[in-house]
């Protein structure tokens, strides 16, 4: 299965240069009583955390989880290991806090709105053809068991590595690793005609 790109890429902010050395410098910053500078911080991870939150099922409630992981994460930062890198970390406060918010939800809903992929920027004469492909792929994935789907919505439709994959759904590397074997499995049976099958 290919990934899915974004037209917003999960880590644009991070690949046009604002890596992990200013980050740590930002870090270090805000332990150092900088407290300001956490507002760099949010800048830097505010629309992957919101994304992440969207994928992952809190839907029109992703604003709050988001707000709510900053805090958390803010709080927590006395236990932040130093040389970590932050996304991750705090992608998994993101998941945790999603997490929450469904079983408050009581699994009542259906969660329509699990996944809205940004609008890719797309040839006029692709468009249609992709948002069909689009929208059987996410039908797909959002009728997968919960382990499968998170697993695959970590890994191509947030485009997660596989550690920070393991890191935000807290699971061991293998563990995701055959996960994702059986869901993309799952998906070659289902989307026989896909890109899945590559």
């Amino acid at each position: 299965m290919a990934p899915q790109r974004c037209s917003e890429g999960v880590g644009s902010e991070w690949e046009a240069g604002i890596g992990e050395l200013g980050e740590a410098e930002i870090l270090a910053r805000v332990r150092g009583g900088e407290t300001a500078a956490y507002g760099e911080l949010v800048l830097m991870h505010a629309s992957v955390a919101k994304r992440t939150a969207v994928f992952l099922g809190a839907g029109a409630d992703a604003d709050d989880v988001v707000q709510e992981s900053f805090v958390k994460a803010f709080r927590a930062l006395g236990s932040f290991r130093d040389g970590a890198t932050f996304r991750p970390w705090l992608l998994r406060i993101v998941a945790n806090e999603t997490r929450n918010l469904m079983r408050s939800r009581g699994r009542r809903a259906k969660r329509e709105e699990l996944a809205v992929l940004p609008e890719a920027v797309l040839d006029p004469a692709d468009e249609a053809a992709d948002a069909e492909r689009r929208a059987e792929l996410l039908a797909a994935v959002r009728g997968l068991p919960e382990q499968y789907r998170l697993v695959v919505t970590c890994r191509y439709l947030l485009e997660l590595d596989e550690q920070e994959t393991a890191t935000v759904l807290g699971w061991p590397r293998g563990t995701v690793k055959s996960r994702l074997h059986r869901a993309l499995g799952r998906l070659r049976t289902q989307l026989p005609d896909r890109e899945v099958q590559r």
